[in-house]
């Protein structure tokens, strides 16, 4: 059977910290998923998995914990044990900017892949250790942030033990991830002593991957995506969101249109009597030769269909998205409040 991980990159946001949020607001939004009209981060996506019997992988990012401490990584990592789910390891080096301790001296990089090998080593390894000494166990596998992995990454996580890395999204290719394999190939592959899972997506347009992401993925293209994983004899159909992902982008409300994609991939999966639910901790390694698994081809109207619901699905939360951030230009702007006084004195 073809095995549909479902994961969410679970972490805080170094942005929101960089604008000043506190530990627990960014906490709050970024995990818990919290806006006016209630919780739709952590919780929220496992009682959907909950609900169709599903089980769902978190990668977590420990990194934080260099800024606020550790007592914030075992808030996000016990309730997802406790309620059946699986922990992966994930890692944003962006928080190195903040941390009171850097493991690596003087070296900063937003991509773990920014780093030399031995830096990256040493910075997997804490990383691993504050995951585990929250209470997790000890992790299998692992995604990059912003999937900005490259060789070394995988070099130093087979050194380190890790049966699994999943920071291979061909869409991110050359714009931060640097893993030297094939971009048509959405198997499983040995590549540098670890069992590379990537990303699966499908061909939207001739030359354009489009990952199994819930904000980047209509319904029916993930429908698809799955079942072309199915077909083609695909080991694992591996889809990802974040913790936060639910949310219209500001995060002031839920986001139904993504809300609407995971359920219809959730039913999707359990639907499906040749895919099962799982994560990497029971996840079969590939054959020694395994077959080659190419993206679904594109279909126009798909892609279009895609597009339109995109529109309509996210215009009332785009349109009050850019008006805030041109009325933050306007008013934190020394030429924008001359505007506004030249049309005030027009009018």
């Amino acid at each position: 059977m073809t095995r549909a991980i479902i994961s969410f990159d679970t972490e805080l946001s170094a942005g929101l910290h960089r604008r000043g949020a506190s530990a627990r607001a960014n906490f709050e939004s970024s995990v818990l998923g919290r806006c006016r009209d209630g919780d739709f981060g952590i919780h929220f996506q496992m009682d959907m998995l909950d609900r169709f019997g599903l089980k769902g992988v978190y990668f977590v990012d420990p990194m934080p914990a260099l800024v606020h401490g550790p007592a914030i990584i075992d808030a996000i990592v016990g309730p997802i044990l406790a309620r059946g789910h699986e922990v992966q390891l994930h890692l944003h080096t962006e928080w190195l900017e903040f941390a009171r301790f850097n493991p690596v001296g003087k070296l900063r990089g937003r991509n773990i892949g920014d780093f030399p090998f031995a830096a990256q080593k040493k910075l997997i390894a804490l990383a691993r250790d504050i995951l585990t000494g929250a209470g997790a166990p000890r992790p299998t596998a692992f995604r990059a942030g912003n999937f900005g992995a490259n060789d070394d990454t995988l070099r130093a996580l087979a050194a380190l033990g890790f049966r699994f890395d999943s920071s291979f999204n061909a869409a991110w290719q050359g714009l931060g991830c640097d893993i030297t394999l094939d971009p048509a190939n959405l198997g499983m592959r040995v590549h540098h002593g670890i069992c590379e899972v990537p990303v699966s997506g499908l061909r939207d347009r001739a030359n354009s991957f489009r990952p199994a992401q819930l904000c980047a993925m209509s319904e029916e293209e993930m429908r698809d995506a799955l079942d072309h994983s199915a077909a083609s004899g695909a080991i694992q159909f591996s889809a990802f969101s974040h913790s936060f992902e639910l949310l219209s982008r500001d995060r002031q409300v839920p986001n139904g249109l993504a809300i609407a994609r995971m359920e219809a991939l959730c039913r999707a999966v359990a639907d499906d009597p040749r895919v099962s639910s799982g994560g990497f901790a029971t996840l079969p390694a590939p054959p020694t030769r395994p077959g080659r698994i190419p993206a679904a081809a594109p279909k126009p109207l798909r892609t279009l269909r895609r597009v339109a619901e995109q529109t309509v699905g996210h215009i009332a939360h785009e349109i009050r998205y850019v008006r805030d951030v041109v009325a933050l230009t306007i008013n934190s702007s020394r030429w924008g409040k001359v505007l506004c006084g030249v049309i005030l004195a027009v009018a």
